[in-house]
């Protein structure tokens, strides 16, 4: 039986008596009782056990405990916004989808190399993003210009464009475009994704950035291969072609 008769003092008795084993603890819980809460304010009980239910003759034991609460300790940090972005080399008769390459790229370079109306020519560079923006990251495209030679430049290739790319042109065509490994582009309206579905979907460079990559999410190493396609035509004029440089741009969404 459970009584307080002075506020700050609670009475438990039974009536029949109980000896306690020695060999384990024994616990009694109070319920009703609100402590003090203020901080940095020493609160004490007071425990006393006796052989009567008068709670007062024949004492037993007796002890003090004290309680205080402190104000608490704030924890604060700082993390700051990561973004590590790479571009590395891919080998020859590497298949990046759907295509086999065949030249080696350096990391700064797309070495073509001679390139002949009976075969196209393919590359490609690994993309590596490391970001921890919760809304993921983009990775766009865009060329400074076409290959060029002189006045001539390589034809951008016709009519696929990223958001609607398709098929490289045959052997013996002139053009020059790119595609992605990425399979999370979906396609205007239908849902699924336009470079890889089917597979070997190409689109023409532009001068204007176009995503070949992305993420919703905080992402580590995450890889995208973009691999690169020129042809030329029999009448495609003789020479050294160059002047035209591949950008990518890494940009986190936070």
């Amino acid at each position: 039986t459970a009584a307080s008769a002075v506020a700050g003092t609670v009475k438990v008795t039974y009536a029949t008596g109980e000896t306690p084993a020695g060999a384990s603890a024994r616990t009694l819980v109070l319920g009703g009782i609100t402590n003090g809460s203020t901080a940095e304010t020493g609160y004490f009980v007071q425990f006393s056990t006796y052989g009567n239910t008068d709670c007062a003759t024949s004492p037993l034991d007796t002890g003090v405990t004290t309680f205080i609460y402190t104000t608490g300790q704030a924890v604060t940090l700082t993390v700051d916004p990561a973004l590590a972005f790479t571009i590395d080399l891919l080998a020859g008769s590497q298949v990046v989808n759907g295509v086999t390459t065949t030249v080696a790229t350096t990391d700064g370079t797309i070495p073509f190399g001679t390139v002949t109306t009976s075969a196209n020519a393919i590359a490609a560079h690994s993309l590596t993003v490391t970001t921890n923006a919760g809304s993921g990251y983009t990775v766009y495209t865009r060329y400074t210009q076409a290959p060029t030679n002189g006045t001539h430049p390589i034809d951008d290739l016709a009519t696929h464009t990223n958001l609607s790319p398709g098929s490289f042109s045959a052997a013996g065509t002139e053009a020059f475009g790119y595609t992605t490994n990425d399979a999370t582009l979906s396609a205007v309206g239908d849902g699924t994704d336009r470079f890889t579905t089917p597979a070997s979907q190409f689109a023409a460079f532009t001068t204007t950035n176009a995503e070949v990559a992305r993420s919703s999410a905080a992402v580590t190493s995450e890889n995208t291969k973009v691999a690169y396609q020129v042809g030329i035509s029999g009448t495609t004029p003789a020479g050294t072609y160059n002047n035209s440089t591949v950008i990518f741009t890494a940009t986190p969404a936070y």
